[in-house]
């Protein structure tokens, strides 16, 4: 072989391993690695007591998630209409998020809660990306220990959190802003 191609050839080398390994890391979501995921998230969120809902999100194939989501609510605002008619503004309590990757690894991501037509959401937070066989036990628990986490801090959301971030101001706009006329 040609000494030049040395470099070239380690790289279509590695190339190959990397989608035997797409291959194999959609193949363990399928038959293992998709039910492990909800039989942990079940598991412990049974023993601590946290209502929350958990499905298979499948539209599509290789790109599955497993949502574990604290539901959506009335928020306790609304708009009032008329004299009779109230619209409540919907309130998203967040999500836990296992999602394929195009390449079969997994992306674990936080949904922040958020009101519908108040204010912006904030982006979701990536927690890690990891190869199957990476997804142990403890990092559920973890996982949803961040999750948890997180999502109180946007709840008891004031002044005293050390960042000021443009989320946490929802609704001042909405509230304080002039009719343009």
């Amino acid at each position: 072989m040609n000494p030049d191609y040395i470099n070239l050839q380690k790289k279509v080398k590695n190339y190959t391993e990397i989608k035997k390994s797409t291959r194999a890391y959609r193949e363990i979501w399928d038959k293992s690695l998709k039910d492990t995921i909800i039989k942990q998230l079940e598991t412990i969120t049974k023993e601590v007591g946290l209502e929350a809902k958990i499905e298979t999100k499948s539209e599509m194939e290789n790109l599955e998630a497993i949502v574990l989501s604290l539901g959506d609510v009335k928020s306790g605002m609304y708009k009032q209409v008329n004299d009779s008619i109230k619209r409540h503004l919907i309130k998203h309590n967040g999500s836990l998020i296992y999602q394929q990757l195009f390449n079969g690894k997994i992306i674990v991501i936080i949904n922040y809660p958020y009101i519908e037509n108040y204010g912006q959401p904030h982006p979701p937070k990536k927690i890690a990306i990891y190869r199957p066989e990476e997804l142990k036990e403890p990092f559920f628990l973890r996982h949803l220990e961040e999750f948890l986490t997180e999502i109180y801090q946007w709840e008891d959301y004031d002044d005293d959190n050390k960042e000021d971030e443009p989320h946490q101001t929802i609704g001042f706009k909405l509230n304080f802003e002039q009719d343009e006329e």
